[in-house]
């Protein structure tokens, strides 16, 4: 194995255990899932943000692949070795007070960032165009600290800037789309899950956004308030699927095109700024800015300070981690 490989290989950190680390992973769920409500924000982009998106889709593919043995395995009857080796790789401590943050939030902020949006949509936008221009950072930082096909590392060559375009312009077209109006029937909400949560593993692309332009994000945050567990439940099924083909193909990618894959989603991160400029009509449509500008400009800049804090508050801690001098102490 060539050292190149070795250094495209080399998985997350392992986590911080004890109570703080567990009230981080509660409220990096609730962030998550807060992210998840509005259209035009990715839980994948604060998963990314707050440091726990390679963690995260590790284990979830790991947990996919040891739900897959236990079932091939156990009908054949060939034991559970291999499903016990894989739920043995998911990061129990950061994937469980996640999920439970995650799901909270979801239930709990569903109706108020309705009511935000309808009440502030500008305002929110704003915030949220703030948060996702400063989190660019993130991977572009991270792609840079990965090596090429030929191990080096460093600043992007011509082909990745161009990869970055094509991704971005791709993505910036997606979600430029036309809200649609379709049915909120089972041989619909299926598939409708699988492409929600395939965004949800996506950083710059909105589950929430691609609900709004089927027609189904106001159905789904209703379905969510009233408890309506006919229609949760066929959209889980959805999510299941997505989670299954896309999770694995990205664990995939990472382990393996680690440098391009983080390029690529550092471009489809810029397309999806495109959903959340502050000044639309109601189709959606880009406007030029009306009434006071004050409002969505101060929240943009609050929500990328936010984001800078967090990054420098994640690299000092890094740092210190790092330090055989701290570390002993």
């Amino acid at each position: 194995m060539t050292a190149a490989k070795d250094a495209t290989d080399t998985p997350p950190a392992a986590p911080r255990r004890g109570p703080l680390a567990l009230a981080l992973n509660l409220v990096r769920g609730a962030m998550i899932g807060t992210a998840e409500t509005v259209p035009g924000v990715s839980g994948g982009t604060v998963a990314l943000m707050t440091g726990v998106y390679e963690t995260l889709l590790t284990s979830a593919g790991h947990l996919i692949g040891g739900i897959r043995h236990t079932v091939t395995d156990g009908v054949r009857g060939r034991g559970l070795a291999r499903a016990r080796d894989e739920f043995s790789r998911v990061v129990w401590p950061v994937v469980l007070p996640i999920g439970i943050g995650m799901v909270v939030a979801l239930v709990g902020m569903a109706h108020v960032m309705e009511g935000l949006l309808e009440d502030q949509p500008e305002t929110m936008r704003g915030l949220f165009l703030g948060l996702v221009l400063a989190s660019l950072a993130v991977p572009f930082r991270h792609s840079r600290a990965s090596v090429t096909r030929y191990g080096a590392t460093g600043a992007w060559g011509a082909r990745e800037w161009l990869l970055a375009a094509v991704a971005a312009v791709a993505v910036a077209l997606i979600v430029s789309l036309p809200g649609g109006n379709l049915s909120p029937e089972p041989y619909i909400l299926v598939p409708a899950g699988a492409l929600a949560v395939s965004a949800l593993v996506l950083p710059g692309l909105s589950g929430s956004f691609l609900l709004l332009t089927m027609g189904l994000y106001e159905p789904t945050i209703a379905a969510l308030n009233d408890r309506d567990l006919g229609y949760l439940a066929l959209f889980a099924t959805g999510c299941a699927i997505g989670l299954v083909t896309v999770v694995k193909l990205l664990q995939w990618l990472l382990e393996h095109h680690r440098r391009v894959t983080l390029v690529a989603l550092t471009g489809v991160m810029a397309g999806s700024l495109v959903a959340l400029w502050p000044w639309q009509d109601a189709d959606g449509g880009k406007v030029a800015p009306y009434g006071s500008i004050a409002g969505p400009v101060i929240a943009a800049t609050v929500g990328a300070l936010a984001v800078v804090a967090t990054l420098v508050i994640e690299h000092r801690l890094g740092a210190r981690s790092a330090d055989p001098a701290v570390a002993e102490s």
